[in-house]
């Protein structure tokens, strides 16, 4: 789901809670709805993500949510990424 409608989910009240996820060196969001969660992607359907922790947040602020979970879990900072 594009930042848009994560948006207007936030504005209704149709999004519980926020999740920012480590995987390797990037983050990406997971947002909880009543429905299952969704995981933020970009216009083009790719799943959005962030090289760092605080850009993540603030695009989680951005949406207007004032608190998230950080699962670091899998989070390897010094992994290299493959070029695409």
């Amino acid at each position: 789901m594009d930042e848009r409608m994560l948006k207007a989910m936030v504005a209704a009240g149709a999004i519980k809670d926020i999740n920012i996820i480590a995987s390797g060196a990037r983050f990406h969001i997971e947002a909880k709805t009543p429905n299952g969660p969704i995981t933020a992607e970009t216009r083009k359907g790719k799943v959005r993500t962030w090289a760092t922790l605080d850009a993540a947040a603030r695009w989680v602020r951005s949406l207007g949510v004032g608190a998230a979970h950080v699962n670091l879990a899998h989070w390897q900072p010094s992994q290299r990424e493959l070029p695409i």
